[in-house]
């Protein structure tokens, strides 16, 4: 491993990802060692169970440049994403998953517009976007268009987290509170100059996605309860109506009341009753999800815990052969 600092760091969050780690390698070693700078390949392994943990540290053994740190367990790809901000020792920092859907070879290109536009930021946005499904698509456009009026129009439309950073931007995130962070959101708010390099999204090289509909809605949830007070409002909003409408209902009853034409019943008691009460909840609901982030917050936990790093115990061969000794469930 070099001990000087490299002039980029390129830090990749894995989970579960054997099947693409050998495709992965074939383009990124000779794409990287092709830019002729000092760099270092940061593996953030967020406690996959498969081998990709042995995978990895056999690689670094022979490839220099490869860095392999292992979290102790499954954190989440934000998680292992602020693992790799806190490590990475490069003047310039690109995340990019490891699936090879955002291309690496776009890499050169950000590196390039950073320093030939002298910006901290280079995001790296999908101009094409069709060989995703079309619930992808649209959830994603629903997501972004959220976003946009949530946190500001500043927010750059279809960036995921591909993207190039200053070690200023690196730093002033560091020195952010990690409980709940959305780097597709903290960075754009940051406000430092930009930039954007447009490119075609490929499909998955190899594997399955490990981002399912339910992480997706997660990552969404958070994003909105992270960086607006806005569903605060919309239960004040939502009261508001509630209340409007139960005035309509007594109007109504006493009309009909002072007409003769009331008839005995309950269906308007329990539709008045059932819309109360559900206004209520999702209010209640509203609430709590606040104040669970902030007894999390008050808890004062670490967002990830790091079991290993090759920087630190450069014994890959031993680690490795442990790692393949384990029963998946163990890892």
């Amino acid at each position: 491993m070099q001990t000087n600092h490299p002039l980029l760091s390129v830090v990749v969050p894995m989970y579960d990802e054997e099947e693409v780690l050998p495709i992965f390698f074939e383009r990124m070693h000779p794409l990287l060692d092709g830019l002729g700078i000092n760099y270092e390949l940061l593996v953030v392994d967020d406690g996959s169970r498969d081998a990709t943990a042995a995978l990895l540290t056999a690689a670094a053994a022979e490839w220099p440049q490869l860095r392999m740190v292992r979290l102790l367990r499954n954190s989440g790809h934000q998680a292992a994403l602020s693992a790799g901000f806190r490590l990475a020792r490069g003047e310039y920092l690109v995340t990019i998953d490891a699936d090879l859907q955002d291309p690496p070879e776009v890499i050169a290109e950000l590196l390039a517009t950073a320093r030939d536009s002298d910006v901290d930021v280079v995001y790296g946005v999908r101009s094409d976007r069709s060989s995703d499904s079309w619930g992808k698509r649209t959830t994603a456009r629903m997501y972004y268009r959220l976003m946009c009026r949530l946190v500001g129009r500043d927010l750059p439309f279809d960036a995921g987290d591909f993207r190039l950073v200053s070690r200023r931007v690196v730093d002033t995130v560091n020195g952010l509170p990690d409980d709940g962070r959305v780097f597709r959101l903290v960075i754009p708010w940051l406000g430092f100059p930009s930039a954007e390099v447009k490119y075609v999204r490929a499909e998955r090289a190899a594997g399955t996605t490990k981002y399912t509909l339910s992480k997706m809605f997660r990552l969404a949830f958070d994003s909105v309860t992270a960086f607006s007070a806005a569903p605060l409002r919309l239960a004040t909003w939502l009261g508001l109506f509630g209340g409007l409408v139960c005035f309509a209902v007594v109007i109504g009853a006493l009309v009909v009341k002072l007409s003769g034409q009331s008839v005995p019943g309950w269906t308007s008691t329990v539709l008045a009753v059932g819309l109360i009460g559900a206004l209520q909840l999702l209010c209640l609901g509203l609430l709590g999800e606040y104040v669970a982030r902030l007894f999390q917050a008050s808890q004062k936990r670490p967002q990830f815990m790091i079991g290993y790093d090759t920087l630190e115990d450069p014994g890959h061969h031993s680690y490795a052969q442990a790692v393949e000794g384990q029963e998946p469930d163990q890892r």
